[in-house]
């Protein structure tokens, strides 16, 4: 099986791209973390890669706003590579800040309609403070919903662990929500409780741990090559990570690691 290059593109302020990279490369990939800077002096580089990631952490602070600066770089001058690399059969993958910064730079929830419409400064979806407004790390089940999504390839419900502020989707109205629906966009929803977390009733807290709107824990884009999601992969590589484990009697791998998998496969 060949092994796609993997960009973890981080900047100062991330603090997943150690697990992020190695998750991949435990998978079969060969990943590189590199710095947003090397990649502002050389934008070219992202033509040899096959899959970009943003992973998590604090980008630059999070200071006005989670993955704000960050998005900046990416829909400022890496909007022409970006936009070449999204209309190739390549894939990219936000986590956490990751998710935050895809969504705020226009890679998500469309694209490159959304990237276009980013640089015009035109946004109709963005990922804000949870609705208890406090940072939040807990472990959540998702619902995988109907969806093209490469990273959800073969998974029905999964279980990680989330650690954000600013992790609610919030839209303009409900025909966004209708659009996402149709052209398979909703990857992820928290669920629980007997709910499948599809419906637009918002679950209660800690099943929907920030009011996410529809209960969205993931968004893909409408080719199913890009997904962002609030929920950690990275660190539910192994069973025992699980708080449960003995209890449960968990062995072997974590959820997460299927994310990373379905990834690699997609090149073989």
């Amino acid at each position: 099986m060949p092994s796609p290059r993997v960009c973890v593109l981080r900047a100062p302020g991330t603090n997943c791209d150690p697990e992020t990279a190695h998750a991949f490369e435990s998978c079969g990939a060969k990943a590189d973390r590199v710095h947003l800077l090397r990649l502002l002096e050389n934008p070219k580089q992202l033509a040899d890669y096959q899959i970009l990631c943003v992973p998590g952490g604090f980008s630059y602070g999070d200071d006005i706003g989670a993955g704000v600066i960050f998005a900046s770089h990416l829909h400022g001058k890496l909007s022409d590579v970006l936009r070449e690399f999204l209309t190739k059969d390549k894939l990219a993958l936000g986590i956490c800040n990751g998710f935050q910064v895809l969504l705020k730079a226009g890679v998500l929830p469309d694209g490159t309609e959304s990237l276009q419409a980013a640089n015009e400064g035109r946004r109709d979806t963005t990922l804000t403070w949870n609705n208890n407004g406090r940072y939040t790390a807990l472990w959540v089940r998702l619902k995988v919903q109907k969806t093209k999504s490469v990273f959800l390839k073969g998974i029905d419900e999964i279980e990680m662990p989330i650690a954000h502020a600013e992790g609610r989707i919030a839209v303009e109205d409900k025909a966004t929500l209708d659009r996402w629906r149709e052209r398979g966009q909703i990857a992820l929803t928290y669920t629980g409780n007997g709910s499948s977390g599809a419906s637009d009733e918002l679950l209660d807290y800690p099943v929907n741990p920030n009011g996410s709107f529809a209960n969205i824990a993931g968004l893909s884009d409408p080719s199913g090559r890009v997904l962002g999601l609030m929920p950690h992969p990275e660190r539910f590589l192994f069973a025992t990570q699980h708080p449960n484990w003995t209890r449960l009697g968990l062995r072997g791998d974590g959820d997460g690691l299927k994310l990373f998998r379905n990834a690699v496969e997609y090149f073989a």
